[in-house]
């Protein structure tokens, strides 16, 4: 047997897993093929030569589906969507199951208008699931089985084949006698006589079904790609918004010195998510109290999205209210507990919630499950963790007590709050911690507290995340 490939082009197929070498090879198949149609010059009476210029525009069209499912193959179908199409699916295999090879589902008629006469090849009547006993439909038969609204079309391509000899080009539904849709493409020329009249029609018919079930099936899982990014993008602002609204100001000096020796200097930072990690998951907060004393804490939720966000603004402000109405740490994360445990949106949170008073410069603490404050002695160029009182995470458990603690703080001592994403590395926080605590020196030389913040973003600012994270320093006026 001959090879199926040109003598100067052999066969070598492609490395396996190769798809942009099969679309590469498609191309210039397509080419080839196209290469070798009869052009326009073909006679009229060569029927010979139109039909092998059909035969040609058939393979064109084949080769041109083989495209496009080599390119729908390289981008891949989402594994979210394919459950949407498991129906589709099943059909598509019924049919090659039982369809057999692609030439079955090719077939051609012609309609002697002269004598009458149709004839249909084997295939056309197995693709319109037609008895080959009743004989073959006409040309005034044939839209009878098809779809209503396409029998407009089909009259049109025939009209025009018949009367002004143009060629058919086109696609129509119909129901078959088993009930079962089928997509057909029809493809025909009329035949002209001696005087240059219409004797007869040929066409070739395919049923195209499978393919625009698998063409329909990649734009639904297109459209529903585009729909789930949207969703995640506009859940993803609107977290953003809602964080910015809540949270404090981004950066620089929170609380500024005004009540002289003793109060505090303080600044923050939020450092966002990474792109396309979730949002709004870590929070801070400052406020001046009105018996002189400053609130501070930060906190994170489990989570991410508006959800979230809607959790966070919850606690804040109840943190906020129960803050100005005097309720000391401990209390009031009993009371945060509770609230986070009866909110309708079930979450749990980490936090730690200080208060500090001036004029004794008592630091008074409680932790929920989060790492405890960082303090960095004046003059002695060392930092170590606050000794935590008990506390579990926030809505965890009902009934949650939470232990207060206090110290007192001396004029030029930093204080830094953050959340754990700030120095989490992997499994573990020792090496950010160390590296937290590694900056005494520069905390040392600073003169405020934004230049504290500084230091911790130029230092674990750039580090690997998965989430937002927040750093809080508080430095007291010497």
């Amino acid at each position: 047997m001959p090879s199926h490939v040109f003598a100067d082009r052999p066969a070598e197929p492609p490395e396996r897993g190769t798809v942009d070498a099969l679309i590469s090879r498609t191309r210039r198949l397509r080419g080839d093929v196209d290469a070798v149609r009869p052009d326009g010059a073909v006679t009229e009476d060569d029927p010979r030569g139109r039909w092998q210029r059909a035969l040609c525009d058939l393979a064109l069209h084949h080769l041109d589906d083989l495209g496009a499912h080599l390119d729908q193959l390289k981008q891949g179908l989402p594994p979210e969507a394919a459950d949407s199409f498991a129906d589709d699916l099943a059909e598509y295999e019924a049919d090659s199951a039982t369809g057999g090879s692609l030439l079955s589902r090719v077939g051609s008629a012609e309609w002697n208008l002269l004598t009458d006469e149709v004839s249909w090849s084997d295939e056309l009547y197995r693709i319109l699931g037609r008895d080959p006993r009743h004989g073959p439909m006409s040309l005034d038969e044939l839209p009878s089985v098809v779809f209503a609204e396409d029998q407009p079309m089909l009259t049109a391509m025939v009209t025009d084949c018949l009367v002004d000899g143009r060629p058919i080009d086109g696609e129509f539904r119909l129901v078959r006698p088993d009930g079962r849709l089928r997509t057909v493409h029809m493809m025909g020329e009329p035949v002209l006589d001696a005087d240059g009249s219409t004797a007869s029609m040929w066409a070739v018919l395919r049923d195209v079904s499978a393919l625009r079930r698998s063409q329909r099936a990649v734009r639904e899982s297109r459209d529903w790609v585009q729909r789930q990014q949207h969703m995640e993008q506009t859940e993803r602002r609107l977290a953003a918004e809602m964080q910015e609204a809540v949270l404090p100001a981004r950066s620089g000096p929170l609380v500024s010195p005004r009540d002289g020796r003793g109060s505090l200097d303080v600044a923050a930072h939020h450092l966002p998510s990474p792109l396309g990690a979730p949002i709004g998951r870590d929070w801070y907060d400052t406020l001046q109290l009105p018996d002189g004393g400053t609130l501070l804490s930060v906190g994170d939720l489990t989570g991410h999205g508006v959800g979230t966000t809607s959790a966070m603004a919850m606690l804040l402000g109840g943190l906020r209210g129960m803050a100005v109405a005097g309720i000391r740490p401990g209390p009031l994360m009993t009371h945060l507990n509770q609230l986070l445990d009866t909110s309708s949106h079930p979450a749990l949170g980490s936090a730690v919630c200080c208060t500090y008073t001036p004029g004794t410069r008592t630091l008074s603490w409680a932790q929920a499950g989060h790492p405890s404050p960082l303090l960095f002695r004046a003059g002695t160029g060392t930092g170590e963790a606050l000794t935590a009182p008990d506390g579990v995470l926030l809505g965890a458990t009902s009934g949650a007590v939470y232990e207060q603690a206090e110290v007192t703080l001396r004029p030029g001592d930093v204080l830094v709050l953050h959340t754990d994403a700030l120095t989490r590395t992997g499994t573990t926080t020792e090496l950010g911690a160390d590296r937290l605590t590694a900056l005494a020196a520069r905390f040392a030389r600073a003169t405020n507290a934004q230049e504290c913040v500084r230091a911790v973003v130029e230092e674990l600012g750039e580090q690997e995340r998965e989430g937002d994270a927040c750093v809080m320093v508080a430095r007291v006026i010497a």
